[in-house]
Formats: structure tokens, sequence, C-alpha cells
């Protein structure tokens, strides 16, 4: 092991030494300034009755339930409709997210600006701290601002997922095309292909398995946020879920869950067939 590669490793050693520090300093500051509290009796039996409902999840209304244009039966209808609605709402989010987010990634990348011939200065700095921006808030506290703005509507809702996922496309877009190799773009400078062509043709395509394997991850991502806007109103399962557990409705609040599970399941098994294609 040569003389960088052992100060490297230091290096990394000691960073990751001093995370674990603080963070045993913090989970310690938390527990002096409010200790835990042993679940108390009524505690120990409602988890029980919410455990013990997981095993018999219901596909009919439980009793004091039914609502208007319910009918017997319609739980799992339900949970199907919400889950539409809630990858309808992560694939726009998303969409609209790697819109805004691959070209502002290209900004905040170094070898962008030197395929252009130039120095990556002031530009690539506002395009790094844009992102910095627009990822710093979570995407429900985005939620709440938009709300107040905009109202209950579904272009709430995408706009909530689209602007921090934005951001974090930027950034994470950014690294993985610096580390992405250039030899491709190389060869098409000897070939006399201009920046632009460097960039669509070298840059892009080398770096595509693991841009897309990103963006297929954050869909993922983006499909929990669709259902934890639901406890914010927006028709999606989180919605549903949030209803039933007020209600004391622990079989219909797994029910939905379950379908969110089979969902989130579903799409790792497409995004790993698609790493498999991306890199073999």
């Amino acid at each position: 092991m040569t003389v960088g590669r052992r100060w490297t490793w230091s290096f990394r050693a000691r960073v990751f030494g001093a995370i674990l520090a603080l963070g045993a300093l913090a989970a310690w500051g938390l527990m002096v300034g409010s200790p835990p509290r042993w679940p108390t009796d009524g505690g120990w039996a409602l988890a029980g009755e919410m455990l013990r409902a997981a095993l018999s999840p219901t596909l009919s209304p439980e009793a004091g339930f039914e609502t208007a244009g319910r009918g017997e039966g319609s739980v799992l209808s339900e949970a199907l409709g919400a889950a539409q609605r809630t990858v309808t709402f992560a694939l726009a989010g998303c969409s609209l997210a790697l819109l805004w987010g691959l070209p502002l990634g290209l900004m905040a990348s170094e070898v962008f600006w030197r395929l252009l011939g130039r120095r990556p200065g002031t530009c690539r700095r506002c395009a790094r701290w844009l992102s910095a921006a627009l990822r710093s808030i979570h995407e429900l506290l985005w939620a709440v601002v938009l709300l107040a703005a905009l109202g209950l509507s579904n272009g709430t809702a995408v706009l909530a997922m689209a602007i921090p996922f934005a951001g974090i496309f930027a950034k994470v877009f950014s690294e993985l095309l610096d580390e992405s190799p250039q030899s491709a773009t190389f060869a098409l400078a000897g070939a006399g292909a201009g920046p632009l062509g460097q960039v669509c043709w070298g840059l892009l395509p080398a770096a595509l398995p693991d841009l897309g394997a990103y963006a297929v991850y954050r869909l993922e991502c983006a499909l929990r946020s669709s259902a934890v806007l639901g406890f914010f109103g927006f028709p999606t399962l989180g919605y549903y879920v949030a209803v039933a557990f007020e209600n004391l409705h622990y079989r219909e609040m797994w029910t939905h869950l379950y379908v969110m599970f089979v969902m989130v399941a579903m799409l790792e098994v497409w995004s790993a067939s698609l790493r498999r294609r991306w890199v073999g």
C-alpha cells in the first residue's frame, strides 16, 4: 500500500471515528435532556393490538367506518386507488425534479466547465449553492409552505417533492459526472467534436448507468414521500392509513400498509432488472 493510500485510509478512519463520537455525544445529550420512558401497560396493550391486526388485514370496512359511497368489500379497491394516486404523484414529482436537476447538476459539475474550455468559477458555485438551498428544506416543510400559498391541490404535492428532489439530483448528478470515465470525451475531442458533442455523446452516456440507477432510487424515495403527504390531506396511501389509525381500525391500516409494501417491492424488482441491463 502506498503512502498516499495509507494517508487516505487514515483520514477516512479519523472522519468516521469523529462521526461516531459526535453521534454518541448527541445520543447522550438527548437521554440526559429527556430520559427514555418505559411503556405503560396501556401502551403495551395498544402495541400488541396493532401487531395482532397485522396478521389479519381486512378487505371490508370495519364497523363504524362506512362512509357515503363506500360499500362492503371496498377496502382493497380503495387501497389500490390510493396506490395509483401515490405512484402518479411520485412519478410527476420525480420527473419534474429530473428536468430541473440534470441541467443544474451539469452546471454544478467541474467536468462540464472543463469540456467547455472554461474554469469552473462563479457559475458553478452559484449552481452548487442553489442545489443546496433547494434540498435544505424537506419535502414535508415545502408541503406546509405550498399548502399555505396554493391550497390543497395536485400541483402542491408535485411541487413539494420536485423542489427538494431537484436539489438532491443536482448534488448527486454533479458528483457522478465528475467521477465518470472520461475516455469517450477524450476520443471525441481528438476526433474534432465540439464541447456540446463531448457532453451529449461522451460525458452523459458514460455516466448514464449511475445516473439512471440513482434516479430509480429517488423514485422509491418519492413513493414514500408521496404516501406521507397523505397525512396533509392528499388522497394517497398515507391519508387512508392516518384515517384508519385515528379511528382505531388497525386491520384497515395494515391493508393499506401491505399495499405500500408490495408496491415498493415491485419497484425494487424492476430497478434491479434495469441495473443488470445497464451494467451488463
